[in-house]
């Protein structure tokens, strides 16, 4: 094991048409698809990671090929940390946050695949996990859909059998908290009672503004409100938490351990939702896990399922697995086998590394394109 090598990166942008009207309080969603990363050694083996493609994929993508492959040739895919602290700082002048986090969260994702293959054992289990089932949520209800729209996706989310759903908030920019109002209590009463109901504001309101809507719909047992107002406004989440007893959930815009430090200590976060394809892969993800213990904080990652169940699955705190249902189709088209949920649980495959195989005449078609 100690001979093991990366020889090269292969890196490949996959994405799908956008079906429907994708849009939230903040932005329209025009390109659906992943950075498919693989990472090959010199004895065979091979580590896939994954960020997203919706901005700036091909940045991602040459970021990768002339910035992380060279100084990653030649390494053993087992120095996980002396790797990322190494580009951590290769990276700080040309950005703390953004693509670069990115682009090497989907490399870090991949060595630790490679790990969990050369040992032979599932992620869950070399990170000292022992139970494969993992809740998940549904999520979806884009502030462009009608009424009626948003509240057949959330009969669709309930009769799959999810336990636990989240819709968006923040209809014509946020500008219209009346008619949130009404769609929130509409699809309360669709969904029932006993049905986890989540919500989503992308960013949209500042913070006076929140926590008058976030009171407006406290009746509806929410059970938590995701980034009321933007994400880099910590004051204006402290204020919210002030002004409220809904629980506020926040963290997927955040790409270190230390912008979730801050949230932590300035009191403005209950639900952490860091995202793994963000924030510099396993290796700094488990560090903000173990922060997140620390401050008895809930873990949630945001989307990417199947980047995060192994997490989830290890973290005594850990809530549930988000599934986006806008990725669906694209996640069926990489991946082989992908596990899917049932009755709101998935189940992680006994399978070595991140347990997924990619279908490669589908990434080799998107090379071609």
């Amino acid at each position: 094991m100690k001979d093991v090598k990366i020889t090269g990166i292969d890196v490949t942008l996959c994405e799908t048409s956008v079906k429907g009207n994708f849009a939230d309080s903040t932005r329209n969603v025009e390109t659906i698809g992943f950075v498919v990363v693989q990472v090959h050694t010199n004895q065979g083996a091979q580590g896939i990671g994954v960020t997203y493609h919706e901005v700036g994929g091909e940045a991602i993508r040459d970021f990768i090929k002339y910035a992380v492959e060279p100084k990653i040739t030649g390494r053993s895919p087992f120095e996980t940390e002396a790797l990322y602290e190494e580009f951590f700082h290769y990276m700080r002048g040309v950005g703390r946050k953004g693509l670069a986090f990115c682009a090497y969260s989907a490399v870090d994702i991949a060595l630790w695949d490679l790990k969990g293959k050369i040992l032979d054992m599932p992620l869950y289990r070399l990170l000292g996990g022992n139970n494969p089932q993992v809740p998940v949520y549904a999520s979806g209800g884009w502030t462009s859909y009608s009424m009626e729209e948003l509240v057949n996706e959330a009969k669709m989310m309930v009769a799959k059998g999810y336990k636990k759903i989240k819709l968006k908030v923040g209809v014509d920019g946020g500008r219209n908290t009346a008619e949130d109002v009404k769609r929130v209590a509409a699809v309360r009463e669709a969904i029932g009672p006993d049905i986890g109901f989540m919500l989503d504001a992308n960013n949209v309101w500042r913070a006076a503004e929140a926590i008058q809507f976030a009171n407006r719909v406290r009746e509806y047992n929410i059970e938590f409100l995701e980034e009321p107002v933007f994400a880099d406004d910590i004051p204006g989440l402290s204020e919210f938490k002030v002004g409220t007893d809904i629980p506020l959930a926040t963290g997927e815009h955040e790409y270190t351990r230390y912008g979730v430090r801050d949230l932590f200590m300035n009191h403005a976060v209950d639900v952490l939702q860091c995202d793994v394809t963000r924030v510099g892969g396993y290796t700094e993800m488990l560090r903000i896990m173990a922060m997140s213990q620390a401050y008895n904080k809930a873990f949630a990652p945001h989307g990417m399922e199947h980047m995060h169940m192994h997490l989830v699955a290890v973290a005594p705190n850990g809530l549930y697995l988000e599934k986006l249902f806008m990725f669906e189709e694209v996640v069926k088209k990489v991946f082989l086998n992908a596990p899917e949920p049932e009755d709101g649980i998935i189940i992680i495959p006994d399978k070595p590394g991140l347990g997924l195989g990619l279908n490669m005449d589908y990434i080799e078609s998107c090379k071609e394109r």
